[in-house]
């Protein structure tokens, strides 16, 4: 594959979402991403459904964050699976890991150790609440961390129901967070010619979203609280009920609010909607009068009229919509592999796209073992 990263090695010891999103983004790069895996089931992640397959046995959970990488099986208690580690290692640019504190030290490899076999290596750790500190031991799933982190404090009908967020989004922000960093430590590289260790938890990439909710209280020292499917500070900004169902509307100044109001008939000048800040104050009234008027017609009157005002709106899409959409597909957001049991399927795509750089072909998501016979010749091959 070619790509920005083309001539970088990733040793992916990771599994379930975070790590393993994050040697997924770096495959998508172009960088060889090779997943180490336990002989025993690999990762815990292929046996999380739907499952498709002629034997209903093909995780589609496992297929969203390992497309463009090479699975081998390693168990990495065995001397003989140390050893081979060890060779893959010095191959190595970069090892991601999401273990517990304290387990990868137990296998023999210590960043001291890791470092010892390849100065160069670029270690990416990624825990549930940070590797130090007085709870950095503690296991990390994500809707915990979700929790702990304030979010779900934040999400919800009311402050009396918390939810969490419907995606796995700490698992996913901490392997964007893990992904990030690891660029920037290979950047670094080039001049100082040492690998280092890049860490980040899901606590952290939780917290690393808060943004103006963060400094509402360490600022302002007002705690936010879950609002609905209304913004926290603007208004009118949320889902809105019509004849048929919901859209959204985003004015997020004063010249698009005076034209949503004369679509809707409302006086912008009223004391009480002149400004934000007074709409917000007014937020309940608000929503009530515009969903008078917009209960007389449908979504799709109501998006076109908001279009031709020059009103971001937009529809609340289910995720077969989003695929079938042709604004997704146009942006790359679904790439076709070649699997080799099912045949061409579709997954989601990569986020990125560069400029001048023509589409990649990317690689299916591995069967257990798939390459070990590969990675074997290439590492040799590599050994010289």
């Amino acid at each position: 594959m070619q790509g920005a990263l083309g001539d970088i090695v990733v040793l992916d010891l990771s599994r379930a979402l975070a790590g393993p999103h994050a040697a997924q983004m770096l495959g998508d790069l172009g960088a060889r991403v090779i997943k180490v895996e336990h002989p025993g089931g690999g990762d815990e992640s292929r046996g999380w459904g739907p499952f498709v397959g002629p034997e209903g046995d093909m995780s589609t959970y496992f297929m969203a964050a390992n497309r463009n990488k090479r699975s081998i099986t390693v168990d990495l208690k065995a001397a003989e699976g140390k050893a081979l580690i060890e060779r893959l290692v010095r191959q190595s640019d970069v090892l991601i890991e999401n273990f517990r504190t304290g387990v990868l030290d137990r296998l023999g490899f210590t960043v001291e150790r890791l470092h010892e076999l390849n100065p160069r290596l670029v270690i990416l750790s990624i825990t549930g609440f940070g590797h130090d500190g007085p709870e950095g031991g503690r296991p990390g799933y994500d809707q915990i961390a979700q929790g702990e982190g304030g979010l779900m404090s934040l999400t919800g009908p009311s402050p009396d129901e918390p939810y969490r967020v419907g995606a796995s989004i700490a698992d996913l922000l901490g392997g964007i967070h893990g992904a990030y960093g690891v660029v920037a430590a290979l950047y670094e590289r080039e001049r100082t010619g040492r690998g280092k260790v890049v860490r980040t938890s899901l606590l952290a990439a939780v917290a690393g979203v808060h943004s103006y909710h963060g400094t509402a209280w360490t600022v302002g020292g007002q705690v936010p609280r879950a609002a609905g499917n209304h913004h926290a500070s603007i208004a009118p900004y949320g889902a809105f009920h019509c004849a048929d169902g919901m859209i959204q509307i985003a004015a997020a100044n004063d010249g698009q609010w005076r034209k949503v109001a004369a679509l809707l008939d409302i006086d912008p000048d009223m004391a009480k909607y002149a400004t934000n800040k007074e709409r917000f104050a007014h937020r309940d009234e608000l929503i009530a009068d515009m969903e008078r008027t917009l209960a007389k017609h449908d979504r799709g009157h109501w998006l076109t009229a908001l279009g031709e005002a020059g009103v971001p709106a937009g529809a609340i899409r289910s995720i077969d919509e989003v695929y079938a959409w042709d604004q997704a597909r146009s942006q790359g957001l679904v790439v076709e592999v070649d699997h080799p049991v099912l045949g061409p399927i579709e997954l989601p795509g990569p986020p990125l796209r560069f400029d001048g750089t023509p589409p990649t072909r990317h690689r299916p998501p591995p069967a257990l073992g798939e390459h070990n016979d590969e990675v074997l010749a290439w590492l040799e091959d590599r050994e010289g």
